[in-house]
């Protein structure tokens, strides 16, 4: 990844990192390591900066979410920051990979294979979640990031497939006779209607409407649905 997603200001110059921290495991979609001191209060400190980062992608966006103002929007300074995340890449996979890890832990419920077939509740807790307008803020500024950056546009896509495969198997669920061609064709459709509908319910390209509301979940039981 580029600093800024390839769009901000150039590199910033790292701060000596403290010499009696450990360097934690390659857990990062860079595959790079990040520095992560062992234990609770590590963790939420790490958290913390997360939380900090989440707020400069949702209110300024992803040409805004450097170092600098990571550490500024935290109140900490810059080393302290580079410490848990050394580099601009390694801070924009972590952010990404929180969003998309919570996104799939509210989804899993709903689609658990011993969860009850239930289409009318899957969809009316997928067009919940639309109501959270933050929420969807954040996942329209990492698809921005997605069309400027390919490791993004990697793990954004991944994190899709598997939704697309979880309704697919979804779909078998409740209809075990439907050609897996004809599923898999019916989940991609599916993700894309409610994941698109976010767009315009939450006021970003569109306004609410319980006309198009009705529509879409008409739509959507459709595509679950004989």
């Amino acid at each position: 990844m580029s600093t800024a997603a390839g769009t901000g200001p150039g590199p910033e110059t790292p701060e000596p990192f403290p010499a009696d921290h450990p360097t934690g495991p390659p857990d990062h979609p860079t595959g790079k390591p990040a520095r992560r001191p062992p234990g609770r209060k590590g963790a939420e400190r790490r958290e913390a900066l997360l939380d900090a980062a989440e707020g400069v992608l949702v209110a300024e966006g992803g040409p805004e979410l450097t170092m600098r103002a990571v550490a500024a929007a935290a109140g900490v300074r810059l080393g302290h920051l580079q410490y848990y995340f050394p580099t601009h890449a390694e801070l924009v996979a972590a952010v990404l990979e929180r969003v998309l890890r919570r996104s799939a832990e509210r989804l899993a419920p709903l689609l658990a294979p011993d969860a009850a077939a239930d289409p009318a509740a899957l969809v009316a807790a997928l067009l919940a979640d639309q109501e959270d307008a933050r929420l969807v803020r954040l996942f329209a500024e990492v698809w921005a990031l997605a069309a400027r950056d390919a490791a993004v546009a990697g793990a954004v896509r991944g994190f899709y497939d598997d939704y697309r495969e979880h309704v697919a198997a979804f779909l078998a669920r409740l209809r075990p006779g439907l050609p897996q061609a004809e599923r898999q064709a019916r989940a991609g459709v599916f993700v894309m209607l409610v994941e698109g509908a976010s767009l315009f319910r939450s006021g970003v390209a569109g306004t609410r409407a319980p006309d198009t509301d009705e529509a879409l979940v008409r739509t959507a039981l459709e595509l679950l649905g004989p």
